[in-house]
């Protein structure tokens, strides 16, 4: 068993935990980013950046990368199916605040993929690819790491371990975190195709939310391909949820001619809304998705990790350069508590429901909210800087 010595241990190379990493690097704290993959993910989950995180990543040199990958969607709409009407939010609003006054619509490997090969030229790094975390143990000076390489059980002693690792964190099962909170009943399916839904859907954005009482969407454009999300029967078999006939069904009703259509990826997932109890214990510390779950209306997910991660650097990086008070680390915990259960639970959990409509009244209701919020000025406003997050991180600063 190989024994090791580091300051900080990063589990998982995903996009919060290379953002982590790399704030930790770049400080000239050393780091060693563990992950089990021999690559990071390619998944389908998150593919928007709003624009206060498009600000920090910026301060690590990475902004410029997802611009010139990704799409500049500064307008967004809320449709709806049956009669084709759209409520028109426009980010460009906010451009007397922020030099970034739209989403950026890409895939979350870009940012992962960057910063795993920035880390990899580090001095002050060490990416371990196709390495797996089992198991940890903590004292009052630091956490042991035992981590399963290919041809070992390597020993790490850290002073602290960073969970990154995803909605399944082992480190946060280690730890025996509650994870409290629900799972939505049906499955989530998400298909992309390369077919320009533009071309048959009138005044089609680059991001669209549309309700339905029976199939409500989700329709996002990233570079290369368009993202369609739709909800999906639990009692249904996977196999059947994910074959040809439900994918031509599903596509018949939205452009019509669905066997015409080609698709180059079917996923399906569960969708959660849970928080843990605790977002430390100890030297240890969960962040992103080992943290928290959120439904993907609104693009929260990922941006929230790495405000998670900038939070988190703050605090932690004078707690390890000159010996801070550890008190530090408990008002990151209790600011990104706070906020996620105010903000990023109660966002996309109202979000989902203006996009579930039924039939009647309530939809109805839902649908003159909206009207209204895009009507007033004042309200307008105020809507744009909650869905971009900048209310939140005003919430955060708030919070001692």
């Amino acid at each position: 068993m190989t024994k090791q010595r580091c300051q900080v241990v990063v589990a998982g190379a995903g996009p919060v935990g290379t953002v982590m990493a790399t704030l930790l690097a770049r400080a000239g704290i050393d780091t060693v980013l563990l992950e089990a993959g021999q690559t990071c993910a390619e998944d389908l989950r998150a593919s928007t950046f709003h624009p206060p995180t498009l600000e920090m990543l910026d301060q690590i040199g990475i902004t410029p990368t997802l611009l010139e990958r990704g799409l500049k969607a500064p307008v967004y709409h809320w449709r709806d199916r049956q009669s084709g009407e759209s409520v028109v939010f426009d980010l460009s609003e906010l451009s007397d605040i922020t030099r970034y006054p739209y989403r950026i619509q890409c895939e979350q490997y870009h940012l992962s993929n960057a910063l795993a090969a920035g880390l990899e030229t580090s001095p002050q790094a060490d990416v371990r690819f196709g390495t797996r975390l089992l198991s940890f143990e903590q004292d009052d000076t630091g956490v042991t790491v035992f981590a399963e390489a290919a041809t070992e059980v390597e020993r790490i002693r850290c002073d602290w371990l960073i969970g990154t690792d995803g909605a399944n964190s082992l480190v946060r099962k280690w730890l025996g975190i509650e994870f409290d909170g629900f799972t939505y009943p049906e499955k989530f399916l998400c298909l992309t195709t390369k077919t320009e839904l533009a071309d048959h859907l009138s005044n089609l954005a680059l991001v669209n939310y549309v309700s339905d009482p029976q199939e409500w969407l989700v329709l996002l454009r990233v570079p290369s391909l368009w993202r369609v999300l739709v909800p999906t029967d639990d009692a249904t078999p996977d196999a059947q949820l994910l074959g040809d006939a439900a994918k031509d069904a599903i596509f018949d009703r939205l452009i019509g001619n669905g066997a015409s259509v080609m698709t180059e990826h079917r996923t399906l997932y569960r969708v959660h809304q849970r928080v843990a109890k605790s977002f430390t214990e100890g030297r240890v510390i969960l962040i992103g998705d080992a943290a928290h779950l959120n439904n993907p209306l609104g693009g929260f997910g990922m941006n929230s990790g790495v405000h998670d991660a900038f939070d988190l650097f703050g605090e932690i990086e004078p707690v390890i350069r000159n010996g801070a008070s550890a008190e530090r680390i408990a008002r990151f915990d209790r600011r990104r508590r706070t906020v996620t259960h105010a903000f990023t639970q109660a966002q996309s959990i109202q979000n989902m429901e203006y996009i579930k409509v039924g039939n009647g009244e309530a939809h109805k209701q839902r649908r003159a909210d909206l009207q209204s919020i895009c009507a007033d000025d004042g309200k307008r406003r105020a809507y744009l800087m909650r869905q971009a997050m900048f209310e939140s991180l005003a919430q955060a600063a708030e919070i001692n």
